[in-house]
């Protein structure tokens, strides 16, 4: 039983609730993962207090986003941002003129990226055994695509003629055209002519008899994609945290660090804002020439006899 199922079950009115909720986040054109995020905050609040957010008083969501940043076994601060998103939400949408609720500021940490080097990288692509996973680390570091992207990559997507791929309902249900290059076009050439994939590019496993492969084809699934990813930086030998994002993270980068101006690499990836993408300026290597450690400029500095009296003076003293 889902969280939202069993909300629905416990709690008198959520059932409800939910439903008026849901066809909201669907009229206003939410992602299908933030309509997730959302719902499941929604039930997890209306669970712990066993009454429906909205009847909720301030005192009882201070609370509870409490018990998410210290009170929980877990402390998470996606859930404490998406529980206030959500109840936002609710506020924003629904005439509640007694619901005067204040919510504290959702600050966003501002972590760099991580980022693989060009090794790591063909280490990954080449790890996987099947030429299926092969190709999507490929396709998603060649083109710099998030995972839902790449699941919907349908077959007649992949422009061989112009070495273009379309990207279509990307984020912020925007379409987008992204180049191959020489190398991707190739492997893709070579995918569909031996794969012949159906209607999806990358079809996921099909649980029911299969009449017609056109009708029935499947998309693989988020789990599915993020699992190979991992698996291939395991069996690379990559020891970074590396998820389906890191890639993407890692062709900004390296578009970057190639000499690809900014505002065509945030088109490329479909940013709503530059200021999204120049956060790469801060890890990407422009010029290693230039950025160098003032320690590099101590003319008189013996390496070896330095290294060799800090090993000394720690083991006399």
């Amino acid at each position: 039983m889902t969280i939202i199922e069993n909300a629905s079950s416990k709690v008198l009115g959520f059932k409800e609730f939910h439903q008026s909720v849901f066809r909201k986040m669907v009229i206003n054109g939410l992602e299908l993962s933030t309509q997730k995020n959302y719902c499941r905050s929604l039930a997890s609040i209306s669970l712990y207090f066993n009454q429906i957010p909205n009847t909720l008083s301030q005192e009882q969501i201070d609370e509870y986003l409490f018990f998410l940043k210290q009170g929980a076994p877990k402390p998470s601060i996606h859930s404490f941002k998406f529980t206030i998103c959500a109840l936002r939400f609710v506020i924003r949408n629904f005439d509640l003129p007694s619901f005067n609720i204040r919510f504290p500021s959702v600050k966003h940490d501002r972590k760099l990226p991580v980022v693989l080097n060009r090794q790591e990288i063909t280490a990954m692509m080449k790890a996987p055994g099947k030429f299926k996973q092969r190709v999507m680390i490929a396709l998603l570091y060649g083109c710099g695509l998030r995972c839902g992207e790449v699941r919907r990559v349908k077959t007649e997507d992949v422009d061989l003629v112009r070495a273009l791929l379309f990207v279509r309902k990307a984020k912020g249900r925007k379409d987008r055209y992204v180049p191959l290059g020489e190398t991707l076009l190739k492997i893709l050439e070579r995918y569909i002519a031996i794969e012949r994939p159906g209607l999806w590019l990358f079809a996921g496993k099909e649980t029911r008899p299969v009449l017609s492969r056109s009708i029935f084809d499947k998309a693989m699934g988020q789990r599915s994609v993020q699992y190979l990813v991992k698996r291939a930086a395991y069996w690379a030998g990559v020891s970074k945290q590396v998820n389906v994002h890191s890639l993407r993270h890692t062709y900004a980068t390296h578009m970057l660090e190639d000499g690809v101006d900014i505002l065509s690499i945030s088109e490329f990836l479909g940013h709503a804002n530059i200021k999204t993408t120049l956060i790469y300026l801060h890890v990407a290597l422009l010029d290693n020439r230039k950025y160098r450690s003032p320690l590099d400029n101590l003319k008189n500095l013996n390496i070896a006899g330095y290294i060799q009296t800090k090993l000394d003076f720690s083991v006399n003293h």
